[in-house]
């Protein structure tokens, strides 16, 4: 699948099309909407060590780090953290593969571990900045450091148990970390920051008094215009309903990149981002009202389709009759997509 990795001569991110094999990760370069033919590179697994989740980056919540055994690190970073725990999952497999009993182990511990579902955590952060019934914002102190506008983290739990996103403190701690995940909070001090490191996804927030957090900078409100404000809260506050990364056909140069796709209900939006920019703000998208979706038949270039693709495309014809081509990495993956947006249209 499609991920971006960050280069090691210029620190630059590129997507690439990953194949993991028993021993190595390999990487191949898009050219024209189509897979070269020969990797761009490989990543030797043998001796690999894999830190999952990574937090070297503050506006990469999502990072796989790999370092190889000759001390060569690479960054990895998938589109939502079900994925990123997918490929940690399936590369640490690959890593111990002559140790059945770890394997087995990994997949215990993944298995133990469950999202909630149907909760768009968009809502609750626009619900935490809420003046009157928001999380309340305190100054706090931290061995010897005052920090302004934090909140602990039994606070956190509390609220969110008050404002019914949550039904016991185990299911708030489990929010809580998925939030710090997606990049909306973050740690803040000793106690709280080096809990981030625990290798079990339920200690990696803390429902304690001492343990202090804040909103993260790529989530706060430093909007300009009534318009900018009406697209983040209204176009970005629906819930999330599948993500994913697809090859778009550009509208003026009519080249191919892979971008970052969210489709999001209520209201219905279909945005897309550039995966190899450090923030994360949309570079398009459009509602998906009256829109219409299908598959393009793969025996030849389809009218309107330029380059020499991959396949498995489809297009989405908006009611202002501006036409979409986009390209999925498989059949399956472009049934998917369909069946996922043609409800919402």
């Amino acid at each position: 699948g499609f991920l971006p990795l960050q280069g090691h001569v210029v620190r630059n991110w590129k997507v690439r099309w990953f194949v993991l094999l028993q021993d190595k990760l390999l990487y191949y370069k898009i050219e024209g909407g189509k897979k070269e033919p020969t990797p761009k590179g490989r990543i030797l697994l043998d001796g690999c060590t894999i830190t999952c989740p990574c937090l070297e980056y503050e506006n990469r919540p999502l990072l796989i780090k790999l370092k190889t055994k000759t001390n060569t690190d690479y960054f990895l970073e998938c589109c939502s953290r079900e994925e990123r725990d997918s490929w940690a999952l399936d590369i640490t497999g690959a890593i111990h593969a002559g140790h059945p009993v770890q394997v087995q182990e990994l997949h215990r511990m993944k298995n133990s571990f469950k999202l909630l579902e149907n909760i768009s955590l968009h809502n609750i952060v626009e619900r935490m900045y809420d003046s009157s019934t928001g999380i309340k914002l305190t100054r706090n102190l931290d061995q010897g450091n005052r920090y302004k506008e934090t909140f602990t983290g039994s606070a956190l739990v509390d609220w969110l148990i008050s404002n019914s996103f949550a039904v016991s403190r185990f299911e708030a701690v489990t929010l809580a970390s998925m939030l710090m995940d997606e990049n909306f909070l973050r740690p803040v001090g000793v106690r709280s920051t080096e809990a981030t490191r625990s290798s079990d996804p339920s200690e990696k927030f803390l429902d304690d008094s001492t343990a202090l957090y804040m909103f993260a900078e790529s989530s706060k409100k430093n909007t300009s215009s009534k318009e900018e404000v009406h697209f983040n809260i209204s176009e970005l506050s629906g819930t999330i309903v599948k993500q994913g990364f697809l090859v778009k056909q550009g509208h003026k140069r009519k080249n191919w990149k892979v971008r970052k796709f969210v489709l999001r209900a209520d209201p219905a939006f279909l945005h897309y981002y550039d995966p190899t920019k450090e923030d994360n703000k949309p570079v398009g998208g459009f509602s998906l009202r009256g829109c219409l979706v299908s598959a393009l038949e793969d025996n030849g270039v389809p009218a309107g389709v330029k380059g020499n693709v991959q396949g498995n495309l489809f297009k989405i014809i908006t009611k202002n009759d501006i036409h979409y081509y986009i390209q999925a990495s498989s059949k399956a993956e472009r049934v998917q997509w369909i069946e996922a947006i043609k409800p919402l249209t």
